[in-house]
């Protein structure tokens, strides 16, 4: 009989710190101790990817390598995209436990899945060092994970497939087709996609939708859904195979993709 038996979470804005801010915040202040200016949408954009890559995406954006020029009189090199990064980690490092409570929902049904004989993976953005302190916060308010992989080592991070073949290897998973992928960036999507594992995309409490629990509660429901569906297209126009609103449909779901894999 066919079926899952591994689900790989992302970090944040899918298993912990909701709408994503704690990177956001930081990219934002470390392009600003250089005198430059990212908006939140444009890291928003480029989230999922290991945070040295996307501080090299940030700088290709054409307003920010000409103000850079304009004030610094020259292109940016290596050294000034290190030295944002330096920044930006002291920046994450000094806010990080404070961005690794559960989302909600995902502790009991984390314990749902294992109850169905399924193993939890995860991989990330961050590096090994920056889960060295989010895995034991979030631990100490009830989520654990199996493995997690971290692209340290790896010839790549995300949209690569290499974390979710070392999560493979990890936890002896032999078949692709039992593993699902679930995140809430589009490089999420693309991962599972490249890996060629079932590939899910979650909307509340996403990257993608970039909302506080506050805003979501508050926003006329008209809007919030129009919202909503905005990012649906999104993950599905990236290859999803599925997108749900929040993570307690991920047991259902789980449960329908076994019916279709054994049907097919």
């Amino acid at each position: 009989m066919k079926k899952i038996e591994c689900v790989i979470l992302d970090w944040a804005g899918t298993a912990v710190d909701y709408g994503c801010f704690a990177p956001v915040s930081a990219f934002i202040e470390s392009f600003r101790t250089l005198g430059l200016e990212v908006s939140a949408a444009e890291t928003r954009a480029h989230m999922g990817l290991t945070k040295i890559e996307e501080i090299r995406a940030l700088f290709r954006i054409d307003h920010v390598n000409q103000a850079f020029r304009e004030k610094y009189g020259r292109d940016y090199n290596e050294n000034d995209i290190q030295s944002c990064y330096t920044e930006f980690q002291r920046l994450l490092f000094s806010t990080l436990r404070n961005y690794s409570g559960p989302i909600a929902h995902v502790v009991e049904t984390i314990d749902t899945l294992r109850g169905m004989g399924i193993l939890i993976g995860s991989t990330t953005g961050y590096t090994q060092e920056m889960m060295d302190i989010v895995i034991p916060s979030a631990a100490e308010q009830g989520y654990k994970v199996d493995n997690c992989v971290t692209s340290d080592n790896l010839p790549a991070g995300r949209p690569a497939p290499y974390m979710i073949y070392k999560n493979m290897c990890d936890l002896a998973i032999p078949s692709r087709f039992s593993v699902l992928k679930y995140g809430d960036t589009i490089s999420d999507i693309k991962e599972g996609v490249n890996a060629g594992v079932w590939s899910v995309g979650v909307i509340l409490g996403s990257n993608e939708l970039g909302l506080t629990e506050e805003e979501v509660q508050n926003m006329p429901e008209e809007e919030l859904k129009a919202r909503m569906l905005e990012v649906r297209y999104r993950m599905y126009a990236a290859g999803a195979h599925y997108v749900v609103d929040s993570i307690k449909e991920l047991p259902a779901l789980i449960n329908a993709i076994n019916t279709r894999m054994n049907n097919e």
